[in-house]
């Protein structure tokens, strides 16, 4: 019965040339119910595996947002392409993005690298920064963490910033 209304809503719809977009009543599903409870403390793993450094500017956006209203202790583990961001001999390169990440070391976030990518980078412990520890695999690492309750976080690079305005450009304010 409800598929019967909604196809015959849109079939009116668009005989009247009456899209989604320009009917400010359709609200044929009620709004949306808000419930910002509060979390219990929990421990995340966070699994950065990046073809760009840059995109570690999204990872760090995600476990600032994730600390702000779920508390716990927070470690990354850093086997990709990124790893390169980590490297002293490209800090000028990164420098924005490696003192974002110090910044979170500096506050507790755990930074943790796959010695096997960093080798098979070309790069050496002693080629990265302070606040990362080398460890033996990076996939190791994330099942060690979540067999010690740690909950796993995939950060995938895609940021939601302004896409409402991606369908409907006209609700944009001007800047």
């Amino acid at each position: 019965m409800r598929r019967t209304l909604l196809a015959a809503s849109v079939g009116l719809l668009a005989l009247s040339g009456t899209g989604f977009a320009q009917s400010a009543d359709f609200d044929m599903y009620g709004t949306a119910k808000v419930d910002m409870h509060e979390y219990a403390v929990i421990d995340t793993v966070y699994d950065a595996n990046y073809d760009d450094p840059m995109k570690l500017r999204t990872l760090y956006a995600f476990i600032n947002n994730t600390r702000k209203v779920v508390p716990g202790k927070v470690v990354v583990v850093t086997h990709g392409p990124e790893l390169r961001a980590f490297a002293k001999e490209n800090y000028e390169k990164y420098q924005p993005i490696v003192d974002a990440m110090a910044e979170l070391a500096s506050q507790g976030v755990e930074f943790k690298m796959c010695n096997n990518a960093m080798r098979a980078a070309g790069f050496k412990p002693e080629d990265m920064h302070g606040f990362i520890t080398v460890v033996p695999a990076g996939f190791a690492e994330i099942v060690h963490y979540q067999s010690l309750g740690y909950k796993y976080i995939n950060p995938i690079p895609l940021p939601v910033k302004d896409v409402r305005y991606l369908d409907q450009p006209r609700l944009k304010k001007a800047d």
